[in-house]
């Protein structure tokens, strides 16, 4: 028996249809769990300095020591707006899925949580800890923390807590076969000083 072509390219139409449907309700579905799939992480890190002046551009004095306590709290996660239906592929009870990349949304490094040490901290004669030194110390250490956020394990553990989270989420709607992965992409921007404090002083 004959099956005609305009059954067959409905059956295809309708097959398209129901795919597509069931990629916009996946979308929709891991938009709505964004809050969900993020970490926030407290570092905490304690700025160690020596301040070092000349007498006249010649004698070397005393050494000024220096030691405070910071904190910066980050948040990662991913940006779900980035997510398209292209990204999902299905086919029966089969998924897979491209996540954006994990990266910070959040860098906070308050200067409330910037404590001094008096037990270390020291001006010595002749030299002294200004409040300029104090604002390069604060910032070199804030890059120093930034620029080194890709070492740490903020990403892995974001990205695990997510595929935990989308994989569940899958699984209520229906789906036996899940794969997940993260698309390539910065973590975090990294900065650079244009130039220490000792360079600004020469």
């Amino acid at each position: 028996m004959r099956i005609p072509i305009l059954l067959i390219v409905l059956i295809l139409i309708s097959s398209c249809k129901k795919e597509d449907d069931q990629r916009y309700l996946v979308v929709s579905k891991i938009k709505n769990s964004a809050k969900l799939a993020t970490t926030e992480t407290v570092i905490d890190k304690v700025v160690l300095g020596t301040q070092e002046r000349k007498l006249l551009g010649l004698i070397r004095v005393n050494k000024a020591h220096f030691a405070a306590y910071t904190q910066a709290i980050i948040t990662a996660g991913i940006d779900l707006s980035k997510l398209e239906p292209n990204d999902i592929e299905i086919s029966d009870k089969r998924i897979e899925i491209a996540l954006p990349n994990v990266e910070v949304l959040d860098f906070s490094y308050p200067f409330s949580k910037y404590k001094i040490d008096s037990t270390i901290t020291r001006d010595k004669f002749l030299n002294s800890i200004t409040i300029l030194d104090h604002e390069q110390f604060y910032m070199d250490a804030e890059l120093e923390i930034r620029n080194n956020l890709k070492y740490t394990g903020i990403k892995r553990a974001t990205e695990e807590k997510t595929r935990i989270l989308i994989a569940g989420m899958l699984k209520n709607l229906g789906y036996e076969e899940i794969y997940i992965t993260f698309k390539p992409g910065v973590f975090i921007e990294e900065i650079y000083a244009e130039e220490s404090l000792e360079e600004k002083k020469k």
